[in-house]
């Protein structure tokens, strides 16, 4: 059960807390925007709804049977729409991420930026702090792969997003970066949702490797309780037996996940699939499922990367994939990027 209240007063808001602390139900008041939320659980919560409904402030109540209460589409029917910069998730426009998986040098960023803008991408994505299997393989540039990411996002006009690996380095990250990415290795890094859920930053989130989907919804429960409804969850791929693919691209999860929440879903076919080639034919599955958007890995010599080169398209291959993934946009009702 959820309990909403507008501009509550305190003596409404303690006479909430004392009754349901009465009827043995656990309470956790949250504050988003301009709302005060009060979670109450403890298995009978449901027949308790009219009660509190008729109560001094409550907005409105509402009864979710899920355990992922927040995200929930029976506390939200309708989609949350996260903006950042000119960027909308959530709506009938695909919004399109590309860039390198790694930062490796200014003229790199920049010369990917400018291509994937031209094809029609609206962010700029890019890793500064690297997590590597490997503790001998490139762990990216750091606060340096910032500055460069951050100074080339300005300089183009495209909104940048990078990933946090630890809780102590989120200010640094959230002073250079419009969108805070949390890896797919970090999803159930408890302590780090909790962190990042007190920036007022959009927050995407993928899927862990080996995570079912509740699972997943339930990592971004961490982050909306703690303040940030601003989540955008995407889809990169499980840990099947294929060793043909990286990963397997579970493409039910993007329909079922949209079916399950109002948080805006996009699809990440490069992690998805680990093979350059099966990453336009995949994010065309991915728009076709209902996808809100696409994230893909693109860097000017593949075969050079210092990270993820085999997955990683070239500035061709990546306007060929949003010529072709645009025309599945629209056989669908939607747009693609900025490809009108």
């Amino acid at each position: 059960m959820i309990i909403i209240m507008n501009a509550p007063t305190e003596e409404q808001m303690n006479r909430i807390l004392n009754k349901l602390m009465v009827n043995n139900l656990e309470a956790k008041t949250i504050a988003i925007q301009d709302k005060i939320m009060i979670t109450a659980s403890g298995g009978t919560e449901a027949r308790h709804t009219e009660l509190y409904s008729r109560m001094p402030g409550v907005e409105r109540v509402v009864a979710v049977s899920t355990p992922f209460k927040l995200v929930s589409r029976e506390f939200c029917a309708d989609n949350t729409l996260v903006h950042v910069g000119s960027a909308t998730f959530g709506d009938k426009y695909i919004p399109v991420i590309a860039g390198p998986c790694a930062v490796e040098s200014y003229e790199q960023v920049r010369q990917t930026a400018v291509a994937v803008k031209g094809a029609g991408a609206v962010m700029l994505r890019g890793g500064a702090f690297k997590p590597r299997t490997s503790p001998y393989s490139f762990q990216g540039l750091e606060y340096d792969g910032l500055e460069i990411l951050s100074a080339v996002g300005r300089e183009t006009g495209m909104p940048v997003i990078t990933e946090l690996t630890d809780p102590r380095l989120l200010d640094s990250v959230d002073q250079h970066v419009d969108m805070i990415q949390i890896g797919a290795r970090n999803m159930q890094n408890y302590p780090l949702l909790k962190e990042v859920a007190r920036s007022k930053k959009p927050i995407l989130l993928k899927r862990g490797p080996a995570s079912t989907i509740e699972e997943w919804l339930m990592a971004a429960e961490y982050i909306m309780s703690g303040g940030n409804n601003q989540i955008v969850l995407c889809e990169r791929g499980i840990r099947t037996f294929e060793t043909y693919t990286r990963n397997t691209f579970d493409v039910s999860a993007v329909a079922l996940a949209r079916h399950l929440t109002h948080l805006p879903v996009i699809a990440d076919p490069s992690h998805g699939t680990g093979n350059w080639r099966l990453v336009t034919p995949v994010a065309k599955a991915a728009v076709a499922a209902g996808a809100d958007g696409l994230i893909i890995e693109v860097h000017p010599c593949p075969e050079e990367a210092m990270s993820d080169g085999p997955q990683s398209l070239n500035p061709v291959n990546f306007a060929q994939l949003m010529k072709e993934t645009s025309e599945v946009a629209k056989a669908v009702g939607r747009k693609l990027g900025d490809l009108i």
